[in-house]
């Protein structure tokens, strides 16, 4: 297929431009900002037409959380309006839209793993920007398919990993949240999953939510304490709770997933968090 993907210098982006050399069975189309901007419906509509685009990876988002509170229309702009553009032009071109989506579209007050079917809620406009582009795609009921994920992180850009990382280089001791409960998700094994299924596997012809993170549960504290275990950095680490770090924008308590519907449909393996951890550090630490 010949294949669109945005967003592309995001960490999802990046890995799945490492990873697209392995499937070579697809023309892939990278693109950002520079290269086409989604929230423009012509530019949209011309770009999936002149490259006969057939499926597209909407990797693009506005992934600041807590100024998404402020900047609330920018937000919307690009996690709703945008991927309703998208939407529009998936329509028109008959083309496939697998869209990236958050944890964030829960309010987190499970404690059990949330299943696809669950009742959304967001607590923050970060999630409520995402969930309003997930209505888009189930609106317009095109062949898709939304996958929500969680705490991603990698070797590219900012994240978790390379920010306890340069803490713990810095400070004598860091205080990280520990009554947050939630699965890191490697972006790459992200970018994997969603290859090995465009790749081998039939597609849904109506809108499909999938839940996908690394397997486990763990708290930011227990994640924190993995990173410099890993590096090798000897740094106090003390668990404190949400109410002692405020932020702007409110983190669901538990957004913990049931990867049970991925796997059953597409016969996926799911490394284990603290695995994945370790593959994505091995990187880090050789680049320093």
């Amino acid at each position: 297929m010949r294949v669109l993907i945005t967003g592309s210098k995001g960490q999802l982006g990046n890995e799945l431009q490492l990873l697209s050399k392995s499937y070579p069975q697809h023309t892939y189309f990278f693109t950002d900002i520079e290269e086409l901007d989604i929230c423009n419906l012509k530019a949209v509509l011309s770009f999936i037409t002149d490259n006969k685009i057939e499926l597209i990876i909407n990797g693009a988002a506005y992934t600041a959380v807590d100024k998404a509170e402020q900047e609330k229309e920018a937000a919307h702009k690009i996690n709703a309006a945008a991927v309703e553009n998208l939407c529009e032009a998936a329509k028109e071109y008959n083309a496939y839209l697998v869209h990236v989506s958050t944890d964030y579209v829960f309010d987190g007050l499970k404690d059990k793993p949330y299943l696809e079917t669950d009742t959304v809620n967001p607590a923050s406009e970060y999630g409520n920007s995402k969930l309003k582009g997930e209505e888009n795609v189930l609106r317009y009921a095109i062949p898709s398919c939304i996958i929500r994920t969680s705490w991603l992180y990698s070797s590219f850009g900012n994240n978790f990993v390379k920010t306890i990382l340069r803490l713990a280089k810095e400070r004598p001791e860091l205080r990280i949240v520990a009554d947050q409960h939630g699965t890191p998700t490697y972006a790459r094994d992200l970018a994997k999953a969603i290859l090995e299924i465009i790749t081998f596997h039939k597609l849904p012809q109506k809108p499909e939510i999938y839940h996908y993170s690394n397997m486990g549960e763990i708290t930011w504290y227990d994640f924190a304490r993995a990173i410099t275990e890993i590096a090798g950095i000897a740094v106090p680490i003390h668990p404190i709770q949400t109410k002692d770090f405020p932020t702007a924008a409110i983190r669901p308590p538990y957004s913990v997933f049931s990867k049970e519907k991925i796997i059953r449909d597409y016969h996926i393996y799911i490394p284990d968090w603290y695995d994945s951890l370790k593959d994505c550090m091995a990187i880090l630490m050789k680049s320093n």
